[in-house]
């Protein structure tokens, strides 16, 4: 017997880019290679919720690909996947103030996503 539930991982996300993921217009979620991400896989469910409250977002993970910097990630996915309201020079500057240097060397995931329920916030 397979089991086909979807693994539901919960990540808290800043409230700017809550925004852009529960609007439907942020596709691509950037985050480090830490060890808990590396089952993440098309097909999981991500709850996103913004820290200390109880707003929450739900997506569905289409794909997960690896690069080895955020540089060759936006280059990759497009920086208006990650972030429409930033340049790409603004966003590599964003994303290292959240991620210094070290965790930047663990690898860079690039997430896509797509909202489970549009327009649904909890």
């Amino acid at each position: 017997m397979t089991d086909t539930t979807a693994r539901v991982h919960e990540l808290n996300l800043y409230r700017q880019y809550f925004d852009l993921v529960a609007a439907g217009t942020k596709t691509i979620e950037v985050r480090v290679k830490y060890p808990h991400l590396a089952d993440l896989a098309a097909g999981d469910i991500v709850r996103f919720r913004i820290k200390s409250t109880d707003e929450t977002c739900e997506v569905k993970v289409k794909r997960v690909t690896e690069y080895p910097n955020f540089e060759s990630l936006l280059d990759g996915e497009g920086p208006a996947n990650v972030n429409p309201t930033a340049t790409r020079d603004e966003q590599v500057t964003n994303i290292r103030s959240i991620y210094p240097q070290e965790k930047e060397a663990l690898g860079a995931l690039a997430i896509e996503i797509e909202l489970s329920h549009p327009k649904t916030l909890t």
